[in-house]
């Protein structure tokens, strides 16, 4: 009785971990493509997303297995054709895109923040981690940008690691906002949802 009872929690678990990895692909999707309705959110060629604010809201809500699960489900969708990137692009040659770096970095913001938060669930480590899944996500985007933009992407010889981070700026005071916000949300709703305790 006791097995079959413990058979059926793991199968519940692992629906809903298909359920939370697939939903947080799919806000993913929508947080990569808000400029095709928000336009002005695109600043010097640089598309102001809403990704970051889900990659580390998957951490801090779903913990750090199952977070970086989801963010690599998405990025794996997107790999295999599915129009999920920024501007709805898709398909492995985006492997070689110059802002395909910020995308392998969910999967570790993603598992940082949900560790931070796994061993201390309280406010100010939840802003923490989420602040700290941000700066993870601009030091490895931006820096590998900066290498596809020189080797392969033939940027023009005024493009300096200078620029690059530039470049990033207009975002980030939004993604510094949104973390802040993303953690104080996630810690609110954590105590209702026990995602990350049970998965």
């Amino acid at each position: 009785m006791t097995t079959v009872t413990e058979g059926r929690t793991k199968s519940q678990l692992g629906a809903l971990a298909v359920v939370y990895s697939g939903m947080f692909a799919a806000l993913m999707m929508i947080g990569a493509n808000i400029t095709s309705f928000l336009p002005f959110l695109v600043v010097m060629n640089v598309p102001i997303t809403l990704q970051t604010f889900f990659a580390v809201l998957s951490g801090l809500l779903l913990g750090s297995r199952l977070g970086a699960l989801s963010m690599t489900v998405y990025m794996l969708v997107g790999l295999a054709g599915a129009p999920v990137f920024a501007r709805f692009s898709g398909g492995f040659g985006q492997v070689l895109s110059p802002t395909f770096g910020f995308i392998v970095s969910f999967i570790l913001v993603a598992y940082v923040v949900g560790k931070i938060v796994e061993r201390k669930s309280t406010l100010t480590a939840y802003i923490t981690a989420a602040l700290t899944g941000t700066a993870i996500n601009y030091l490895i985007g931006t820096n590998l940008m900066y290498v596809a933009y020189k080797i392969w992407a033939a940027a023009p010889e005024i493009f300096t690691y200078k620029i690059a981070w530039i470049w990033m700026v207009p975002p980030l005071p939004k993604d510094i906002l949104l973390a802040v916000l993303a953690g104080i949300f996630a810690f609110r709703i954590s105590k209702h949802l026990k995602v990350r305790r049970t998965i």
